[in-house]
This record gives C-alpha cells, structure tokens and sequence, in this order.
C-alpha cells in the first residue's frame, strides 16, 4: 500500500456559531488526483486553507510524509512543498506575468536584482511546457481572466511544488481553456507532482480526479476510488445536497399577484442562449446554479452593474432597462451582493446612518435633521429586530445576521420595490437563517418581489415560490409548487431536460 504524502485525521473547525469541519479525514496519494467536491459552505475553503497554513484546526493531526503537525503555518506549507491557486488570489497587477511567476521564486532568493531577461526566457519555457500559449510580458492586469488564471497557475508550478491545491481552476475559462488546464493536471501528475482538485462541475471532476470525496455541512461523506467507470454526476451530487426533513425551512403562505417584473432576451454572453423570465408581486423567485453558472451575473445585469449583450427590462409593462446602477435604485430595484461587509454596509459608521444613509434626501433637504433621521432608523430595527446596544453601535460589531438585516432595511428604507438578494445567509447562523426567511417571507407578504440567489439546496426550496435553474449563462429549467424538488433542481444543474 502506498504512504499518503497528506493524511488528515480527524480534523475539526469551528468559528463563532459554525462547525465548518467535523471529524474529516482525508488522504492524498503519490500522483494522484484527489477531487474534493460540495456545495458551498460544506468546508472544502476551510479544509484547504487548513493545508494551506492560513487556518489551525481546532483538533486534529495532520501527516505529510509521515511527519505529524498539529497545525501548519504559511511559510512551512511552502517549505514542504505545497502550493495553493486560490479561487480569488489577486498577483501583483502592475508588473509582468513573467515577473509574477518567478516573484518569490527559489532561483530568485538569493539575488539582489531581478534579470528580466532570465525572468522572460524561464517563464516562456514553462508555458510551453505546459502548452500555455501566454504573452508572458503583458502586464498582469491587462491580461484577459483566462491568461490572469494561467498565470497564478504557473507561479506555483515554478515553485516545484511536490502538491498542488487548485480551488475552481476553470472557473473563468472557456472549454477549450478548461480542457488546457485537463491536461496540464495530467502533466504535472506525470512530472511527480500530486493535485487536490475542487470544483463545481462535476463532469470535469469525474474526467480529471483519480478520487473523489464528497463533503457535505463540514462532514466527510464518502470518498470513492475512481471516477468514469463507476460513478456518475447524478451519485455525486445526491450525495453532495442530501438532506435532513428538519433542516427545511417551513414557508407561511400568502397570495401572489400579477407579474410586475419581466426580462426579455438577456444574454450574458455573445453566444449564449436569450434568458426570459417574470417576477411577480409578493413572490420569491429563486435562482439555482452552481458557482460560475451565471447566476450572480444575471444579477449584475438587472441592476445594470455589468454589461450585457442583449436584453430589456420591463416594470408594469414599462422598459426601465438600467444603464447602471443608479437608475435600477431610482427604478424601485435593490441588489444585496454576497459581500455584504464590503459592498452593502459602511462598517466604521454607526447602525442608524447605515439604514438612512440612500434615503438621506427625504429626510434631510436643506438642514440636517439628525433627531428625525434617529426616529425613522429606529422604526427599521425595531421592524426588523436588529439586535444592536444602541443606534450609535458601529454597524461592524453586530452579527453576520443583524448586519444582513442592517443592509435590507436601508433599501427598505429607500423605497424598493424589487428586493435582488445574491447569497443571502451566507456565513450567518441557523437561528439567523431562519429569522431572514421570515424576514423575507413578511416583505413578499406586503408586496414586495424577491429574487433569491443561492447555493443552499434547502433554502432555495423553503423560501422560494418559483425557482429558475442555470447552467452555463442558460436557464435550464422552470419549477414550481411540488416540482420544486432536489431531483429536479440537481437535474438543472446537469443540463438534463425536464422530462413530460
């Protein structure tokens, strides 16, 4: 039997209200490809930034080669010879792609300057190696997100890494770039190197992986010897989504009204398929797709954030198009991003600024009116139940929950009509979760229509009253009432039709 190059054993991880890792064990093999799949938030990142010496497990052993750490640190992860393509690493954008490659590197250590020369010639050398067909003296940030992920790619093979993790390697690729990246693993893999393979499509899994284990709310559920010639992408993503009856949120009924909202020949790409679909008044409609699917995208082009190819929007009959986002918010239409910290909140300012600050116009005109702007704040917390000290509590020390209820009341505040939520309990806790869908389910009960984003299988059939399904920038299939199920939205994931 062959000795492991990684064994983790027992390896546990907790943040603050969640368990991201359970009891997990995992082996890495000699030249092998070990894929490493599950819906979001099931622990893949945690476990791999574990490895990769960002995060210390909370118990557990890890073995690499036979030597036991109870935990790994950034610098000796490098000095054993792992390297990590993380899913959003940014290089340095400024300089060349050769002089990213070789930043760092161990021919480089010891010499003061840099020789660009050499940089060049080494960096052209490895590309064609690899069968990259890279200009490797284009500056980093002008590169097109397939050569920028080329790039990363061959920064850490300039390491010599003895193993490689790559975190959704394709995910910005075409096929024929995917296909590139297929076949650089199997090069690597002759070279002596060993892969941790994660990503979202599970035919690529099935075409590049030796192994695969199936991780699922922190928990090792399976790990199967080899791919084609026994399993399927139906076995895989059953085991990736099974659930719980318990862990299903139980929706209060309303009435749903006429359609008030309809997208009309929306293409995300030039040679993608025309997207259409309606939202009507008081109904949640649910968007599923795996990451990289397009279902974020869609978002970004009804908000205007983003460029599209074709397409109108249309409200009560009305074109509202947006040319960005400033028109969607004056068109009645909010979109809370998955980043939330970042894009949806002002952390060093306090919770009731926070919630008035896009409506500071009805309330302020010529003089500031700092006891009304308090009042109408607090209506929102109370409503909502924010749990803050007080309104002047800085919005960055509430709860992931609160600070998701903190975001929602200040469009709430400014007026919408079109609530466009894009992952929206992401890294909040169970109790939280379920004060979000009452929240959401309350406001749909007034009127307003949500469109819900998300990769959680059993939040997309709790809450939603209609759900969409995307693959590759195309809506697969349209469920409603009891065909909401986890057979038919996994079959959208694959691509299949929905049968008669």
């Amino acid at each position: 039997m062959k000795n492991a190059i990684i064994r983790a054993v027992n390896i546990e991880k907790e943040f603050p209200g969640v368990r991201a890792l359970s009891e997990f064990d995992f082996e890495l093999f000699p030249r092998e490809v070990h894929g490493l799949i599950g819906e979001n938030g099931a622990g893949k990142s945690t476990f791999i930034k574990i490895l990769s010496g960002v995060y210390s497990p909370n118990s557990g052993e890890i073995f690499i080669n036979g030597q036991k750490y109870d935990s790994l640190s950034t610098q000796l992860v490098k000095n054993l010879g792992i390297q990590t393509v993380y899913q959003d690493e940014i290089l340095v954008p400024h300089i060349s792609a050769a002089e990213n490659i070789f930043l760092g590197s161990q021919f480089l250590r010891k010499k003061i300057l840099m020789n660009y020369k050499t940089v060049i010639e080494r960096s052209e050398v490895l590309a064609k190696r690899y069968g990259i067909d890279l200009e490797v003296r284009e500056i980093y940030e002008n590169l097109n997100p397939a050569d920028q992920q080329f790039t990363k790619i061959l920064k850490t093979l300039a390491q010599s890494p003895q193993v490689l993790i790559l975190d959704e390697p394709t995910q910005v690729f075409n096929v024929t770039d995917t296909d590139i990246v297929l076949a650089i693993i199997r090069k690597i893999v002759e070279d002596g190197v060993s892969v941790i393979y994660i990503a979202h499509d599970l035919d690529e899994i099935l075409e590049v992986a030796d192994r695969v284990t199936v991780l699922r709310d922190g928990v090792r559920i399976v790990t199967h010897d080899k791919t084609k010639e026994t399993l399927d992408a139906n076995l895989l993503a059953r085991e990736m989504v099974g659930r719980a009856v318990e862990l299903f949120y139980k929706k209060k009924k309303h009435s749903i009204g006429e359609t008030v909202l309809e997208v009309q020949g929306l293409k995300l790409k030039p040679d993608s398929k025309e997207i259409n679909f309606d939202v009507k008044k008081g109904e949640i409609l649910g968007i599923a797709g795996l990451k990289g699917s397009g279902r974020s995208a869609i978002a970004r082009a009804i908000f205007g954030a983003t460029e599209k190819f074709a397409g109108r929007l249309s409200y009560k009959g009305a074109d509202i198009t947006p040319r960005n986002p400033i028109e969607a918010v004056k068109n009645g239409i909010a979109y809370l991003t998955e980043d939330k910290k970042t894009d949806g909140l002002f952390l060093n300012m306090p919770v009731y600024q926070n919630i008035t600050i896009v409506g500071l116009n009805s309330i302020h005109r010529f003089f500031v009116k700092m006891r009304r702007e308090k009042e109408l704040a607090r209506e929102f917390v109370d409503r909502m139940k924010i749990k803050t000290a007080n309104l002047d509590q800085e919005v960055q020390f509430l709860s992931g929950g609160n600070q998701q209820k903190a975001v929602l009341a200040k469009w709430l505040f400014h007026g919408v009509n079109i609530l466009i939520v894009d992952e929206p309990t992401h890294g909040i806790d169970v109790n939280a979760k379920t004060e979000v869908y009452e929240l959401f389910t309350e406001l749909a009960a007034t009127g307003k229509s949500i469109i819900m984003i998300s990769s959680e299988m059993p939040e997309i059939i709790s809450i939603s009253d209609r759900v969409i399904v995307i693959r590759n920038f195309e809506i697969t299939r349209e469920l409603s009432g009891n065909d909401i199920t986890e057979e038919h939205i996994l079959a959208g994931y694959l691509g299949a039709e929905k049968s008669a």
